[in-house]
């Protein structure tokens, strides 16, 4: 059981494209909370900085990592592993430090099935449609749309884990959707009871964007 000194953790998870990384650099800005920085094997996009947007390694290096049982959670996404450091993720938690993440449900999954004495919230980003997210996926720094088209497939997949998450919101204005989730958040310490909100309105969007 945590303690009230204890940091809790934020996870936010969704499909790729749909803004969850953006929703987690304005949380840490703007609430204090510590990003936790995933290692990847993936190569940088040309925006990224090593040690700021992930430690990028390579596969021995990683897999090394695995062996010595340093990871909180990992996971294969799109043929790329990504993975948290328990280590640097408890050191901040027990000095009382509230850290965010930015990981898929894999990971979510992982860290959710530990036996840890932290406070999890968890939030699934959904987008505003499926127009909108390929929109943003096109606009990455990638080589062609082909790689936005095979994200799009893997959309299809990534969406029906929106059930096992505490809290799903949907990012059609970005600081609507932070002022929403920093109102969840900050009732958390008020109050330890579940606040509802209308999963029918999210079934029903979900058929829209899977139809």
């Amino acid at each position: 059981m945590s303690s009230n000194k204890d940091g809790i953790i934020v996870i936010l998870s969704s499909p790729s494209g749909a803004g969850k990384t953006t929703l987690v650099n304005l949380i840490s800005q703007k609430k204090n909370f510590i990003n936790s920085v995933s290692h990847t094997t993936r190569k940088p996009r040309s925006n990224e900085v090593h040690g700021r947007d992930y430690f990028f390694v390579s596969d021995e290096e990683f897999k090394n990592l695995i062996k010595n049982n340093e990871f909180l959670e990992y996971a294969n996404v799109f043929n790329n592993l990504y993975g948290t450091i328990k280590k640097h993720v408890l050191e901040n938690l027990e000095k009382g430090n509230n850290v965010i993440f930015d990981i898929d449900w894999q990971g979510t999954e992982q860290i959710r099935s530990q036996d840890i004495k932290y406070k999890i919230i968890t939030f699934f980003v959904l987008p505003p449609s499926k127009e909108i997210l390929y929109e943003r996926l096109t606009n990455r720094d990638m080589k062609d749309k082909l790689i936005a088209s095979e994200r799009m497939k893997e959309f299809y997949k990534d969406v029906k884990h929106w059930v096992n998450y505490d809290y799903v919101v949907i990012n059609d204005d970005l600081n609507r959707c932070y002022k929403e989730i920093s109102r969840i958040i900050d009732s958390s310490y008020v109050d330890r009871k579940k606040i509802n909100y209308d999963k029918n309105f999210i079934k029903e969007h979900i058929k829209k964007l899977t139809s």
